[in-house]
């Protein structure tokens, strides 16, 4: 007589899976993933603090950091859909923490004054980056030139304007109604506050997933 032996993958294979699931690993994984949601925002403000004047460097290593926290809450979440609405916060946290810094010194030691744009270096051209060229009240010219990026928008020559420049050069000078260091400081807690409530709820809904044995493959489902 043969006798068949069960290879155990049926429904007691997955009852057992789903009690093995440990409450306290999934804790600690959102817990985990909100750690880093809060240090990559301050780490990312520092190193644009820090690269003064280079804000390709701020920019790729945030973005680097975003798209890191959106894959880590897809293998928490063990589902898409959060990682698609987190991308909105994201934004708040990259554009907040690389302007937080240089906002923040404009303020905090920049030289305010009122000045007049004499010479835009775009001026007869294509060229959609302007680099204006303006005189301050005692008829100086200033050797640093304000640069504005974008078609439209653009300061004309003979507009007077009030800018926010720093005196020890590091870091460029910007129009003082445009600099609002609390604004982004705002931006950075606000979408990382977000953040938060995101990994809170992709570690519950994971540890549901985990319980109920759900795959991988599964991720498209909510």
């Amino acid at each position: 007589m043969r006798v068949s032996v069960s290879t155990g993958t049926g429904p007691a294979q997955g009852a057992t899976r789903s009690r093995g699931v440990s409450a306290w690993r999934s804790l600690s994984r959102t817990l985990g993933l909100i750690l880093f949601a809060w240090a990559a925002a301050a780490g990312n403000t520092a190193v644009a603090y820090l690269t003064f004047g280079k804000e390709w460097i701020p920019i790729t290593v945030g973005l680097i950091l975003c798209l890191t926290f959106t894959i880590l809450l897809i293998l928490l979440h063990r589902a898409w859909w959060l990682a698609v609405l987190s991308l909105a916060p994201s934004l708040f946290v990259l554009v907040g923490s690389v302007q937080l810094g240089p906002d923040g010194a404009l303020e905090h030691r920049g030289v305010r004054e009122s000045v007049v744009v004499v010479a835009d270096s775009a001026a007869g051209t294509s060229s959609k980056e302007h680099r204006l060229t303006l005189r301050n009240e005692r008829g100086e010219e200033l050797d640093e030139k304000l640069v504005y990026r974008g078609g439209a928008g653009s300061p004309d020559v003979g507009d007077e304007l009030d800018i926010l420049r720093d005196p020890d050069g590091r870091v460029p000078m910007e129009q003082a109604a445009e600099v609002d260091s609390s604004g982004q400081l705002g931006s950075v807690l606000g979408g990382t506050a977000t953040w938060t409530l995101f990994a809170l709820l992709a570690g519950w809904r994971g540890h549901v997933r985990r319980r109920k044995g759900r795959e991988l493959a599964d991720l498209p489902t909510f």
